[in-house]
């Protein structure tokens, strides 16, 4: 998702929030989808989602377009990443920057029994 004005190298700032250059916020995206990525490899389902829920959002004033520029740069992370990215991992790792850079942003799972499929994805207020 594109924003309808280019995102800069330089810092962004608006009131006391701050989202880092680009390569920093694409370097975040990655180091937490290497760590959502070990929870799953040890099969610790649990740690990831307490992990994400209890992470705070900060108090921040939230960035014009920052949700835009994190999105972004976790596509960019998934893009490099090594393999392939899970939508649990990739929820979480948004989910975290997010609340990180002042966005209020839940992680949301749904399930279906029969036949058994899951997805995740991230909702901010209430949109996906």
């Amino acid at each position: 998702m594109e924003s309808s004005q280019p995102y800069n190298r330089e810092l962004t700032q608006y009131g006391t929030a701050r989202l880092p250059a680009r390569f920093l916020l694409i370097l975040a995206a990655y180091l937490n989808l290497i760590r959502f990525d070990l929870y799953l490899a040890h099969q610790d389902f649990e740690l990831l989602y307490n992990k994400v829920r209890a992470y705070p959002t900060c108090k921040r004033v939230m960035v014009t377009g920052s949700v835009e520029a994190i999105c972004s740069a976790v596509d960019m992370a998934c893009i490099w990443y090594c393999k392939e990215v899970l939508c649990l991992q990739r929820s979480a790792a948004s989910v975290y920057l997010l609340r990180k850079y002042g966005v209020s942003a839940d992680l949301v799972i749904g399930a279906q029994q029969m036949p058994f499929k899951a997805h995740a994805w991230v909702e901010v207020e209430g949109k996906s």
